[in-house]
């Protein structure tokens, strides 16, 4: 069980073939690495699983490898988004092999991935996440890891430091860990060494995530959304061929707005950084870090309140609305998006006096 989606292993994959599997998107949510949060946002597997499988067809119709097999509908059948009559909640992917370094010490080995590598073995998880970013709105993590010292704008490929809300004439691309207990940004050549990848394919990896980036760009127009940033998964096929996994172009794995308005799961972010329990989980974050511990969980000392009521019904309409203007295909009853981000508008409003 993941934080958000679950997954139901059909056949396990093993070194030379891969397996399938299903995943079931929930209308659970998860913010700061923390997991399962104390209540639900209605409707919002339905409405991932649906943009993220609209997105893999897409990708694939562009030459892209992907791991998704369909979307399986009621009578078990596989299906494409177009074929949908109502929403549906399971898609159907290829399986690969998941491979999790080892924590000793305070550190994690990669070990695993140099000997894959050796063996010119695949079928297999990359152990990052690869980020693009076309603008840095407020609440950007990189205004934090600047303010911080952890990064200077050289690193970004920047000659200025950048300001909130500021557009990118190119891309910025990023990558972080993915199988540690908490993601941590990482330079290229750190993942490069971590991964096992070799110079072609790294250099492959960030021709797919401009591709990718390209894609959610214009189906987010449709929505009259800005694509700000997001992140994709890959792996590599039995034959090390790259291919895009997990789930993109939702409003989980992406960062979009509408007329300046957070239109994704930033919403819940920005909501939490104003609780206590916010404050409670950076302090366990630096106590773990400090103490080498893996667990920083175990460390915080609240647990996170619920969403506001209203907050959280705003946030379900948002993620069908945004749901039916990608597809196109209206399966959700609910309000245009536009309508939808006028009542979130409204709630700030109300809240902030």
């Amino acid at each position: 069980m993941g934080s958000v989606k679950d997954l139901e292993i059909m056949k396990p994959p093993t070194k030379g073939d891969m397996g399938v599997a299903r995943f079931h998107f929930s209308d659970r949510y998860s913010v700061f690495d923390w997991g399962e949060m104390p209540d639900l946002i209605e409707n919002k597997g339905e409405a991932l699983c649906m943009m993220g499988a609209y997105c893999f067809e897409e990708l694939e119709k562009r030459g892209i490898k992907t791991h998704y097999k369909g979307l399986v509908s009621p009578n078990g059948k596989l299906v494409t988004t177009m074929e949908l009559e109502e929403p549906i909640s399971v898609m159907e992917i290829s399986l690969v092999r998941v491979f999790k370094p080892e924590f000793h010490g305070g550190a994690y080995n990669y070990d695993i991935f140099a000997k894959l590598a050796e063996n010119d073995e695949g079928n297999f998880l990359l152990p990052l996440e690869v980020i693009y970013r076309n603008a840095l709105p407020p609440g950007s993590s990189i205004f934090r890891r600047l303010k911080k010292g952890e990064i200077t704008y050289q690193d970004l490929g920047l000659d200025y430091y950048p300001k909130p809300e500021e557009k990118l004439k190119t891309p910025i691309f990023e990558v972080s860990t993915k199988l540690e207990e908490r993601d941590r940004y990482i330079t290229w050549s750190e993942a490069q060494r971590m991964s096992g990848m070799r110079d072609d394919e790294i250099a492959e990896a960030k021709e797919i995530l401009l591709h990718a980036d390209n894609l959610i760009t214009e189906i987010a127009a449709k929505a009259d959304l800005k694509n700000e940033d997001g992140k994709i998964e890959l792996a590599l096929d039995p034959d090390r061929r790259l291919m895009v996994v997990d789930v993109i172009g939702t409003l989980d794995e992406c960062r979009f707005t509408y007329k300046g308005l957070h239109v994704s799961k930033e919403i819940a972010r920005q909501f939490y950084k104003n609780t206590k329990w916010s404050q409670d989980v950076e302090e366990a974050k630096r106590e773990a870090d400090a103490k080498g511990l893996k667990d920083w969980k175990g460390l915080c000392r609240s647990q996170p309140p619920k969403l506001d009521p209203g907050l959280r019904e705003i946030v379900g309409r948002m993620y069908m609305a945004a749901a039916n203007e990608f597809t196109g295909l209206n399966l959700f009853d609910v309000h245009d998006l536009g309508e939808v981000v006028e009542e979130y508008e409204s709630y700030l409003k109300k809240i902030n006096g």
